[in-house]
């Protein structure tokens, strides 16, 4: 999971993992971080969990939120960012535990990064019985999607998280959610909403069906689920 690292002047003043779906961030003390400084809005920013995945948002702070250098409304945060408020550096960790793969993310031209699986360790001489199924994971087997256009065209990459997160930071952001009757395809960000078989989404989440094409961030991929 990921953690914050708040330090000033170089010198670390707090650790805060991150465990809840909304993080708050600002000078009054109801925060769950409270950087206790003028140059810090009473409630100035707020982390979400989305998934593996944090989103830093910007409250409409006086001073503003900034990561390496650069003013932000809501980013998707990465391991390494350094997020900046008044005189403040709050450095975001993830744990490379090999617990969750990354959010997939299209940029054309990018090399097909790796997705790792989470393997779960036996001990030595024990074998998983075949028909120790749980009830969610006899109900939905994983399934997959196809990227259709670009430069990743052809990649295919299954669903082995319960969200996977899709498209661009910034520019529109989706998820996949997988439940115990089936996936749901649900908005995250950005001022456009994504199509399924070239149709916007209305509400805040579409149930996939076997050969859907999800278009988003200009990128279409197609849901393949037996």
């Amino acid at each position: 999971m990921g953690k914050l690292v708040v330090s000033l002047d170089g010198v670390v003043i707090k650790e805060v993992q991150i465990t809840k779906d909304k993080t708050t961030l600002g000078r009054r003390p109801y925060n769950d971080i409270v950087i206790d400084n003028l140059a810090v809005s009473g409630e100035h920013a707020v982390l979400q969990m989305v998934g593996a995945d944090v989103f830093i948002e910007d409250l409409n702070s006086t001073n503003g939120t900034y990561i390496n250098g650069k003013a932000i409304k809501k980013q998707l945060l990465s391991h390494n960012d350094t997020v900046e408020i008044g005189k403040y550096k709050i450095k975001y960790l993830v744990d490379e535990s090999g617990e969750y793969e990354k959010t997939m993310i299209m940029r054309p031209g990018a090399a097909a990064p790796a997705y790792g699986t989470t393997t779960q360790a036996l001990n030595p001489g024990l074998h998983a019985p075949a028909n120790h199924l749980g009830a969610a994971g006899a109900a939905v087997t994983p399934a997959s999607i196809k990227v259709l256009n670009g430069a990743a065209a052809g990649r295919e990459v299954v669903l082995t998280k319960v969200v996977t997160t899709v498209g661009k930071p910034g520019v529109q952001v989706a998820s996949i959610t997988r439940r115990p009757n089936g996936y749901a395809f649900s908005h995250v960000e950005g001022t456009a909403r994504p199509s399924v078989n070239g149709v916007p989404l209305v509400g805040d989440s579409v149930p996939l069906r076997n050969g859907d094409v999800i278009e988003l961030a200009g990128t279409q991929m197609q849901f393949i689920h037996h």
